[in-house]
Parts: structure tokens; sequence; C-alpha cells
């Protein structure tokens, strides 16, 4: 738990250089390119026009009874997109910038929060179109929309818990990185992104399974708050499960990055 304390704590000191950080990198990502920024909001926009096309017209897959398809589907996938991003960009956040960091006074557990900080704008602008497509599709604010502040807190932190595990477990083990990236895609189909599994013909013990995906908890979590469907303190069981997976990164991840941080550059 000490480990756990000194992470936050560098976290925060390092606040404004994360942000600094952040901010050069969201241009330097794109600058080589004609259209720039406006890359890391198209490419989104084109993915979900193509999965509603597919499921929400070719497939005629509904979300549920009562609710349309494109807005279901836009606003639990504006999560998933920056979890996913944000996830695979910390996880090799150290192995990139190590031997950097390494010749100045510098933390290396800030590196895979400045990477889920640089993802933060794309995920704001894709909120707001989530907000504007479910408006046209009738659903208008209501105080549930408040419970969207928890389930962002929730992604902030399992995206650090998650960030520092990988990013140590990535150094440590070489391969990892493409695991993760296939562990990604397959989490994709099975995050209720897509299509609502709670309600369709799995059984019963696939179902508990699935729903202890911490990815899963995000998403369905923005979609209860955008659409008025519940609180988090009604699923108390996914809550604290949630939570103790959070709690389990957080721990082993900590563990492995003090542990092994002053060896970092020599294992790479």
């Amino acid at each position: 738990m000490k480990e756990v304390v000194t992470l936050f704590k560098e976290q925060f000191e390092s606040l404004g250089m994360i942000f600094r950080i952040s901010k050069y990198e969201d241009r330097a990502s794109y600058q080589s390119h004609y259209l720039g920024l406006i890359w890391e909001y198209l490419y989104p926009l084109i993915q979900i026009c193509i999965y509603w096309l597919v499921f929400g017209v070719g497939l005629k897959h509904g979300a549920s009874s009562g609710i349309d398809y494109l807005p279901w589907m836009v606003i639990g996938i504006t999560p998933w997109f920056f979890m996913n991003r944000a996830t695979l960009d910390a996880s090799k956040s150290i192995y990139q910038r190590v031997s950097m960091v390494s010749k100045m006074k510098f933390p290396v557990s800030a590196l895979p929060s400045i990477k889920i900080v640089s993802n933060l704008s794309s995920f704001w602008t894709m909120l707001v179109v989530s907000v504007m497509v479910g408006l046209i599709y009738g659903i208008h604010p209501s105080i549930y929309w408040l419970e969207s502040i928890y389930y962002f807190f929730c992604m902030i932190m399992f995206l650090i818990a998650f960030g520092i595990f990988n990013s140590a477990v990535s150094i440590l083990i070489r391969d990892y990185h493409i695991l993760l990236q296939s562990m990604m895609r397959m989490l994709f189909y099975i995050s209720g992104v897509l299509f609502n599994f709670e309600t369709g013909g799995f059984p019963p013990m696939a179902i508990r399974l699935l729903q202890l995906n911490p990815f899963f908890y995000v998403v369905s979590g923005f979609r209860e708050s955008m659409m008025g469907q519940g609180w988090f303190w009604q699923r108390p069981t996914l809550t604290i499960e949630f939570w103790l997976i959070v709690l389990f990164f957080l721990l082993v991840g900590s563990h492995l990055h003090y542990k092994f941080r002053s060896r970092f550059v020599d294992l790479i």
C-alpha cells in the first residue's frame, strides 16, 4: 500500500508537467498529416458509422426495447475508444521514453498518465457528439447525468491502475504489448459496446462472467447515466468487484514499477 501512496503522490506532484507534455504530444502526433488533429476525431466517427451500418442497419441488432441502436451504441463506444487507446498508449509509454527520462529528474510513473491525459481531448469531443446524437433521438438531460461524473472517475482510476501495471509488464515481458493488443480486440466484442449481452440469449453463467470485465462496468455505467436507467449503488456487487480489480492492478502494478524501475533501462 505504501507503493500505491507513493505512486499517487508522484502523480499529483507532476500534474502540471503531465498536462504540458500531453498537450505537446497531441500536436506532435499528427504534425506530418494534412488534416492534423482532425484525424483524432475523424477516425472514431468513421468507425461509428461502420458499426452502425453493420449492426444497426444491416443486422437489425437493436440495443434493447424502446431504445434506438445508434444513440445506445454511440454512448457506449465513446468511453471505449478512449479506454482502448489510452490503455495501449500507456502500456508502451515507459518503454518509449525510459532512456530519455533516465538522464533527468523525472517521475517515470507519470509517463502512463501523460498518455491518458493526451487522449482526453478526443474523449470530450466524442462525448459532445454522443450527447447531440442522444438529444436527436429523444434522450433528454436528467439528474442521472450527474452520475457520469462518478463513472468518469472510475474510468480514470482504472486506466491509471491498468496503465502502471501494463507499462511495467511490457518492459519485463517484451511480447506482452502484442498480447495486450489482441486482448483489447477481443474485449471490444465482450464489453457490451456493440450489443447488449445482458438481454440476449446468453446463459446466466456467461453473462455473470462477462460482467466481471471492468471495461463493461464503465461502458454500461455511462449508458445508464446518460439514459437515466439507474444509479451505481443499485449494482453493489458489480461496483465492489470493479473497485477490487482496480485495487489489484494498483497494488501489483505499483509494486512491479518500483521494484524494477531502477533497472528499466537495462531491461530494455
